[in-house]
């Protein structure tokens, strides 16, 4: 894990940092209908699973997005971490409750699908909040509601405080006009990242999905 703090005399969002920190402490929710049809055929002809490989391109999109791998060291100054690791949540049918299980994220597709699917599967009897130990500091929060097709979500703190990492979930897969959608939620900080940087990483995620060739495993 590599943590660069800014520069304040030249970081070009000193003034909204300190502002959304300080003054108005604020974070937002943007949610979006994702196009998964191409990316839900490749994982269908190739016989993955889709949680681990939708898991990764997010996490892969997060990597290519400094503005959603803000965090702050043990001083309390902002900086960027050089990855986050995705704390992805597991369902228990039995009694309906989650655990929050986390993986390493690598670049190699086929390394991080390996190694999500057994974290899955070692930690799914795992009945805690937080399953598997040692979750490293540079995480980010993805989970999936797969009950619901929702058209809004937020989440909050009771200190009021949004977190800097990004807080995403997911809903219900649905199918119109032959085309395969899911809902799509971004929670993060105003101190973080502004409208702009979450639209662009939306974009660039679609992107993704609609391009990616997921490798045989």
């Amino acid at each position: 894990m590599t943590f660069t703090p800014v520069d304040m005399d030249s970081w070009e969002r000193r003034s909204h940092y300190e502002y959304y920190t300080n003054l108005l402490k604020c974070g937002y929710s943007v949610t979006v209908s994702l196009d998964i049809t191409k990316l839900h055929r490749q994982v269908k002809e190739k016989g993955l699973r889709f949680y681990p490989v939708f898991v990764y391109c997010v996490s892969r999109q997060i990597a290519a997005t400094k503005e959603f791998r803000m965090g702050r060291d043990k001083d309390g100054n902002p900086g960027y971490y050089d990855v986050l690791h995705p704390n992805y949540t597991i369902f228990h049918e039995d009694d309906h409750t989650f655990s929050d299980v986390w993986t390493a994220y690598t670049e190699d597709f086929s390394a991080f699908y390996k190694n999500m699917c057994s974290d899955m599967e070692t930690y799914r009897h795992v009945k805690a909040v937080k399953a598997k130990p040692g979750q490293p500091q540079n995480f980010y929060c993805i989970s999936m509601v797969p009950w619901l097709d929702f058209t809004g979500y937020s989440a909050y703190t009771e200190s009021g405080t949004p977190m800097l990492f990004p807080i995403i979930t997911c809903g219900k897969f649905t199918e119109r006009d032959g085309r395969l959608t899911m809902p799509f939620c971004v929670n993060i900080a105003h101190a973080a990242a502004d409208g702009y940087h979450t639209s662009m990483f939306i974009n660039e995620l679609q992107k993704q999905l609609d391009t990616i060739t997921l490798k045989e495993l």
